[in-house]
């Protein structure tokens, strides 16, 4: 889905009473209508572009430098005349064999009456608006504090999704991870990249509880006794999600320990099963060759003999290696 570089919108009574106009127009709206507020968001802006909306808005120069770096923590801050938040929706794909996640950061200014989001790389807008849209008798009661629930109830939701996801996607190979004789090399890559996906998934979670509590306790808003619940609840999915990773992390880190002592497992038989051979073929190559024992075979001393020796030896040694190819040694 395409965006635009700013989207705007104004909301009065829980309902939407101006879309897409300029950003500049913001703070002349707000002042025309007293009970309205407003959301912006920007995408990818330029420092410029950012700081004539935090002249509008005094925003502090920290919040404002935190905003255009990439890769902050997710954290809530508190500054005179605002708050700043970062936080990271999530989004995750895999096929069976490749695991690809996106984290799209977005960093909120959270002012008396607008909420400012930025975010560097495209994400769903639909959603955190369809959010917003779905439920107007809340937002009528919750105002700006409800426009700062339903992102974090979107940012959160993503978030659960996407751990939900990479746990389900254990479960297609963990029966392979299991295999007699250890997984196959494609199976245990894709079993790292899981690990991988969610650790990179771990960082964005795991304060996102403490962000939500930080956020209903901040009091955005007149009516943010009512949203107090619904915070809460969206509390409890951030810290159900930070265990859920938790619980999935130390399953793969089991099954991928579990492997490794398959494949130990395997080694230590074929080491035993090849030197129990290299001991019986050693004691009659010893003896023979203690006793001088070079018996004339067939074609000895003519040139087609030596051929076939030499024959021979090519099979012998092809077919010891299609037989080790196959076993998996090789």
């Amino acid at each position: 889905m395409s965006e635009t570089p700013t989207r705007t919108r104004l909301y009065a009574h829980g309902h939407v009473v101006a879309d897409d106009f300029p950003a500049a127009e913001t703070v002349a709206r707000l002042r025309d209508d007293p009970d309205a507020v407003a959301w912006i968001d920007l995408l990818n802006p330029g420092p410029a572009e950012l700081q004539a909306v935090a002249d509008e808005f005094h925003l502090h120069p920290l919040a404002v430098e935190d905003a255009l770096h990439e890769h902050e923590r997710p954290k809530l801050d508190r500054y005179d005349r605002h708050l700043f938040m970062n936080v990271y929706a999530v989004r995750f794909a895999h096929d069976g064999t490749t695991v690809r996640a996106q984290k799209v950061e977005i960093s909120a200014f959270i002012t008396d009456r607008a909420l400012i989001t930025v975010h560097k790389t495209p994400g769903d807008l639909d959603v955190l608006v369809g959010r917003w849209d779905a439920e107007p008798a809340l937002a009528a009661a919750g105002g700006l504090d409800f426009l700062v629930y339903g992102l974090l109830d979107t940012v959160v939701d993503s978030q659960q999704s996407a751990a939900r996801e990479l746990d389900e996607a254990m479960d297609a190979a963990e029966d392979s991870l299991l295999e007699e004789g250890g997984a196959p090399r494609p199976v245990r890559l894709y079993a790292f990249a899981l690990r991988k996906a969610l650790s990179a998934l771990r960082r964005a979670v795991g304060p996102m509880a403490d962000v939500v509590r930080r956020a209903r306790e901040a009091g955005i808003g007149q009516a943010s006794d009512k949203l107090h619940p619904y915070y809460r609840d969206v509390e409890d999915h951030a810290q159900q999600t930070a265990e859920l990773i938790e619980h999935s992390l130390t399953r793969i880190n089991e099954l991928l320990d579990a492997d490794l002592a398959e494949q130990s497992n395997v080694l230590n038989e074929v080491t035993r099963k090849l030197a129990a051979w290299a001991a019986i073929i050693a004691v009659p190559t010893a003896l023979t060759g203690y006793f001088g024992q070079n018996v004339p075979y067939p074609g000895y001393e003519q040139w087609w003999g030596f051929l076939i020796s030499t024959v021979f030896i090519v099979v012998s040694a092809a077919g010891l290696w299609l037989f080790l190819r196959k076993r998996g040694w090789l």
